[in-house]
């Protein structure tokens, strides 16, 4: 069945190919949502591919809300970039049900990983990201949506990697969760250094926002996770799910209320996303070498540095009032970065 779907995909993508040559226009939005659906099931049903199918699931959104944004911006009504904030302090919830005392205890136990990682983490991304604007030349808050990712915490998803690539684990986790609690003040810190020339940045309330809608939310799923773990398994089964839905709901909608800028300035963001994940684990790998950190650990931190937050990016350029400017980055970042990193993170499983 996998190979059919594949089949079909094929088949999708010349149909699109097709339809562009032949001039119709009207046909390429149904082609493109048919061509990522029937590789999201591709992948989906691929013993050797399933790691792709989740971000295969969100270019079928993306495709979705880029052809047909209406439905992605308003219901009946209600302006659906309302619902970004309250999904990501979901997701925020289920990091924090994935999370354990232990993983800060972690703090202790490898003091110079912490270090190394910490460092890399909020000076790397942020001047790559700051470097990148003025390489491309970016309008403004095009330009700070790129600072504000490589000014974000890592995520979830570097623990994933860290795990498929037989990484440091422990040191994944500790870094996501210590990243995560000092973002409140190096995340404004950073953004009113770098991008205040390109946005009005109010460091202050910046922070009062990521407490709001990280801190609070993982101190409760941390909270969860202690008392009521055992009594409400199923929930805590279910969160991993729930924010993998969550995040391609908020990258839709972003999406769709950026529908214009996108379309304008698409490929030129795509290469400074590719450019900045990729000068992340790069520099991330050789500045953990530098301070002479193990094989596994230099991966750990490599994936840590390349792998940010857009969540919370786009949680903070709504609550800014331009998720569909400054939200641009963070939403191509995410599919790409789980892209790579996967990629990256099975070819260091295989060399081991």
């Amino acid at each position: 069945m996998k190979n059919h779907f594949f089949l079909g995909a094929a088949l999708a993508a010349f149909a699109i190919f097709v339809f562009w040559m032949g001039s119709y226009s009207y046909l390429l939005g149904p082609g493109a949502v048919l061509f990522f659906l029937l590789l999201a099931l591709g992948f989906s049903t691929s013993e050797n591919w399933s790691r792709l199918a989740y971000t295969a699931w969100i270019m079928v959104a993306v495709a979705a809300s880029l052809f047909y944004p209406a439905p992605f911006r308003e219901i009946g009504g209600f302006n659906l970039s309302r619902l970004i904030v309250p999904l990501l302090m979901l997701i925020m919830f289920g990091m924090g049900t994935a999370m354990n005392v232990r993983d800060f205890v972690g703090v202790i136990k490898m003091p110079k990983g912490v270090f190394v990682g910490l460092l890399c983490q909020f000076t790397i991304m942020p001047f790559v990201g700051f470097g990148l604007t003025k390489l491309f030349q970016f309008p403004p808050e095009i330009a700070a949506g790129i600072i504000l990712v490589g000014c974000s915490p890592s995520g979830l998803a570097s623990n994933v990697m860290s795990f498929i690539a037989r990484a440091n684990l422990a040191l994944s986790l500790t870094l996501t969760a210590i990243a995560t609690l000092l973002a409140p003040f190096f995340t404004p810190a950073l953004m009113a250094l770098l991008a205040n020339e390109l946005v009005p940045i109010d460091a202050w309330g910046m922070m009062q926002s990521i407490l709001r809608i990280v801190i609070l939310p993982v101190a409760a799923g941390l909270l969860f996770n202690h008392f009521l773990y055992r009594r409400f398994t199923w929930l805590a089964h279910a969160m991993p799910r729930v924010s993998m839905v969550g995040i391609a709901v908020i990258i839709a909608i972003i999406t769709a209320a950026g529908r214009d800028s996108l379309l304008t300035i698409g490929l030129p963001l795509l290469l400074a996303a590719m450019l900045h994940n990729g000068a992340g684990y790069l520099f991330g790998y050789l500045g953990s070498k530098l301070f002479r950190l193990d094989e596994q650990s230099c991966r750990t931190i490599a994936l840590e540095v390349g792998l940010q937050n857009s969540g919370l990016a786009s949680g903070i350029a709504m609550e800014m009032g331009r998720v569909a400017t400054m939200g641009l980055a963070p939403a191509i970042f995410g599919p790409l970065m789980n892209v790579t990193g996967s990629g990256l993170a099975s070819w260091w499983r295989k060399t081991e």
